[in-house]
């Protein structure tokens, strides 16, 4: 039937799955809000866990271990959008950190569920390139913050998933590994 190796194989795709799904669903509304550094950072992830993929269907060590070490990176990245978003330290989620200068802001930030914004009546920017900001937003059902602090939050807990899985799938496919075998048994 089912070998334990089987299972985890099997695991680790649904999870690299689901990993792309809320990943894709994350770079959509970023392109919406024009946050370019997110949507540089999801497109790389979204690679890798490419490269997750074919490593394991197709036996890969290498590629595993690379989705490996790229979710580390990626559980880093998402806990320093954590912070910003909470206003840890001198971070601070008003600047142009994220947007690499464009000022556009999240999309949740007007668009959340029940979100009513109230924009300035006669506002004339400096920047007219510059995307004008609520003066303030009412009745959000959660806070464009809070929104994008669960985000990251639900993609630090897959990516562990995602190391555990990976360090499985890469112990057993070091303990099936059988090409040293060869070398001993050449006269």
């Amino acid at each position: 039937m089912f070998t334990l190796f089987d299972v985890f194989h099997i695991l680790f795709a649904y999870l690299l799955l689901s990993l792309q799904i809320t990943i894709i669903e994350r770079q959509v509304f970023d392109f919406l809000g024009y946050m370019w550094a997110p949507i540089f950072v999801n497109f790389f992830h979204i690679l890798f866990i490419i490269f997750g993929f074919y490593g394991a269907y197709h036996f890969r060590i290498k590629y595993i271990i690379t989705y490996l070490i790229w979710s580390f990176l990626w559980i880093g990245w998402n806990a320093f959008l954590i912070c910003f978003y909470l206003n840890v330290g001198t971070l601070d989620k008003d600047s142009d950190l994220l947007n690499l200068g464009t000022g556009s802001v999240s999309w949740f930030e007007v668009n959340g569920y029940g979100c009513k914004p109230t924009y300035p009546t006669n506002f004339t920017s400096e920047d007219p390139y510059r995307p004008i900001r609520p003066e303030r937003v009412d009745d959000c059902l959660l806070t464009y913050d809070l929104v994008e602090v669960i985000h990251s939050g639900v993609q630090c807990a897959l990516a562990l998933f995602g190391i555990l899985g990976a360090i499985l799938i890469s112990y057993i496919f070091l303990d099936e590994d059988d090409r040293c075998d060869i070398l001993i048994r050449m006269p």
